[in-house]
Order: structure tokens, then sequence, then C-alpha cells
């Protein structure tokens, strides 16, 4: 099993100039080999180019270069060419799904914040100086830089990351570890049912309340960028000292806002997975659920729209976007994985419609989005707690049938 680390890195001055240095190189170089293959298909040949290829040109560019692409790791570089083959390879496979393709993209030096070491020991070293009380990450071209190392890493350290978000810089390390122990077994089951109104609501007929992190600091952050607005647009380099003071105060907000999301997604989790040995939850589309509506075009008057309820529309986005299922739904699974519980998603469609009693399926046995009514055996409870019913019984239905 992979276990991730994240730790806070705590760099000296010149330190963090040659991170930010190391982040600008290789931002260069994956853009300079994303500008290959764009040259390379334009040309009339249609050439391909791959991977393979141009991990062979790295030796020249680091001989070409030495001050700059030849300070920092091979393997490193390696890692930051294999990023673009994977954007390019998702990026054909959208193309034949019919999604929306999505060409890869240059990168900012802003907008390029981590740098991949594909195996412990090779242009990178944890816990590089194990004599010394304070826990060091050597990095080539940078040197030992302390880590503020909060708990212990369990396992083989595998592969090594470096990451910058806003001004911090943080160490992301992936240890390959034995079989986990499995929790003690609680007998209990369970069944979640995902909402805005309610965080969760489980099928005992408990309620975990939505913290609403985002909406909490909206007014913050709205008074944030109305004074980054107040600046002209300019340049990265050509901003003043209180301009880029708005833009740090904004992404501290935002930061924040993840942060804090983060945590409650973290605890939730964990209170789920010591208090049940199998959670069935629903199988969440969200993307799908964040898209907007189609415009309407007016057919008697050209040119013009209807009204598709785009505006309420992107009030309900942004209440999902806030809620942060997604990486909810991913902590779980990891956390019942390392605790040797069971969780298993099941398909959505009219959990909240169907009577647990009697299995009657309609639209009316739900009149309003809290009650939920059975028209046919006259059932009644909390919408929510229906849904995380039922989809408890679809869920063991589908691990007996995974079973048989």
């Amino acid at each position: 099993m992979i276990r991730a680390y994240k730790f806070v890195m705590r760099p000296t001055a010149g330190q963090a100039v040659m991170l930010g240095e190391m982040l600008r190189d290789h931002c260069t170089l994956y853009n300079g080999a994303l500008q290959e293959r764009r040259d390379a298909y334009r040309h009339a040949s249609k050439t391909s180019i791959k991977y393979g290829q141009q991990s062979a040109q790295l030796k020249e560019i680091r001989a070409f270069d030495p001050e700059r692409q030849g300070r920092w790791s091979f393997s490193s570089q390696q890692a930051t060419l294999r990023r673009l083959d994977k954007a390019f390879a998702a990026f054909f496979w959208r193309v034949k799904s019919g999604e929306k393709s999505g060409f890869p993209r240059f990168r900012g030096v802003n907008w390029f914040d981590t740098v991949d070491f594909p195996k412990d020991g090779d242009g990178c070293r944890w816990d590089s100086t194990p004599h010394d009380p304070v826990t060091r990450v050597r990095l080539q071209g940078v040197g030992h830089v302390k880590v503020h190392q909060h708990r212990p890493v369990v396992g083989k350290v595998k592969t090594v990351g470096v990451k910058r978000e806003g001004r911090r810089w943080y160490v992301i390390l992936n240890a390959e570890q034995a079989e986990p122990d499995r929790s003690p077994a609680t007998g209990s089951m369970v069944g979640i049912d995902m909402g805005i109104a309610h965080f969760l609501a489980d099928s005992n007929g408990e309620f975990v309340p939505n913290p609403c992190h985002g909406r909490k600091a909206a007014a913050k952050l709205e008074a944030a960028q109305q004074a980054l607005a107040r600046f002209p647009r300019v340049r990265r380099d050509t901003r003043t000292k209180n301009h880029q003071r708005a833009v740090q105060k904004i992404a501290d907000l935002h930061r924040k806002v993840r942060r804090q999301r983060l945590d409650h997604a973290h605890k939730t989790a964990l209170d789920l997975v010591r208090q049940h040995d199998f959670i069935a939850h629903e199988d969440l589309k969200i993307r799908n659920m964040v898209k907007a509506p189609d415009p309407k075009p007016d057919p008697a008057a050209p040119g013009t729209f209807l009204s598709n309820g785009a505006a309420a529309k992107a009030g309900l986005n942004r209440a999902i976007s806030d809620a942060g299922w997604g990486v909810f739904l991913t902590i779980l699974h990891a956390k019942a994985e390392s605790a040797g519980r069971e969780v298993i998603a099941v398909d959505p469609r009219n959990t909240s419609r169907t009577c647990p009693e009697c299995g009657h399926v309609s639209v009316e046995n739900r009149p309003t989005q809290e009650k939920f009514h059975c028209v046919s055996c006259g059932y009644s409870s909390h919408a929510d707690t229906v849904g995380a019913l039922n989809v408890l019984r679809a869920g063991l239905v589908r691990r007996d049938a995974n079973l048989a």
C-alpha cells in the first residue's frame, strides 16, 4: 500500500531562491517540449513526438545550458516530460470519448508549482541528515532543506515531490507500506447521502452539518478582490509592493478555505471509518453535476436567447463545489483502505424517490426538498435519510453480488 505524507519545508532565503529557480527551469523545459510537439504536428509531415524522443534530448539540453538545466536532477526533468506526455494522452482520450478536449497549454512561472523526483536517492534524499534531530531533505542544486516533520513516516520512501503553495514550500513523500492491520470490527454498516443543506445524512438518521467555508469567506474575498481590481493590469514583475500584497491576500484567503474544507473532510471520514465496517455512498459524477446549462436560442428572435436558469444553476454549482464532495470521497476511500474497511459506490438514481418500506418509486414521494412521503404506503421520513437507507441497501446488494 502506498501512503502520501506532506510536510512543510523551512528553506533559508537562499534556498527559497534556488527552489524558485528550479520551478522556473522545469517550467521552461515543459513549455519547450510542448512547443516542439506543436511545431512537429503543424509541419506538413504531421510528425508525432513521444516521450522517449524528448527524453533522449535531455543530455544535449543539459550540456548546452549547464548553468540552468544542467544543475537539476536528470530524473526530475524526465518526470516533467512524463507529465507533459500524460497531458497529451489525456487530451487524446477526451477527444476519442467525445468530451471537451482541453489541449495542453503553456504554463506560466506562477502556474507551475510542482517538481517530482521519481526515486528517493536519485537527485533527492529524504532524511539526509539522520544524525541530526532536525529532519532535512536534500535536493540536487538546492542543498539540505529543513523540514517540519510533524509525524513519523512509516514504510520505505519511494518518491519525493516539492510543491509551492503561495509563499510556503512543501515536500510530499510516497511511502510503500505493508498491508494495514484491520481495525477492530464494529459490526456496523451505514449508507450516506451527500447534500448541500446537510453535508451528509446517514442511514441511522444522523446528519453532519455543512460548514460552508467558502460562503463564510465570501465577503472577505469579495473585498480583497475589489481592492485588487483598483490596481492597473501590469506584468507580474512590475507590480508594486501594495499590488503584490493585494494578490497575496486573495491567495491566503483561498488557501485558508481549502485547508478548512480539507480538515472537515478528514475528520468526517475518520469518524465514519472508526464507527462502521461497511460504508456505501453514491457514485456521484460531480463534473457533470456542476456543468452550466446549455443556451436556449429564441426561435422567434434569431440572435437572442431565452432564460435557461443559468443564474440559479450557478448558485447550485457554487454550493456543490464549496461542499467538497470529491475531496471527501477520495479521503474516505484512502482511510477505509488503511483501516481495512469496505467502501462501495452505488448508482444514485432514484435513491431519494424510492420508498424503503414498500419499494414504490415516484417523483411524488418527495413533495419537498426535505420531506419524503410515500404515496403508496404512507411511509414518511427525511428525504436525505431515505436516500441513505436506499444507498445502504444497494451497497449490500452489490457487495453480495461481488462475493458470489
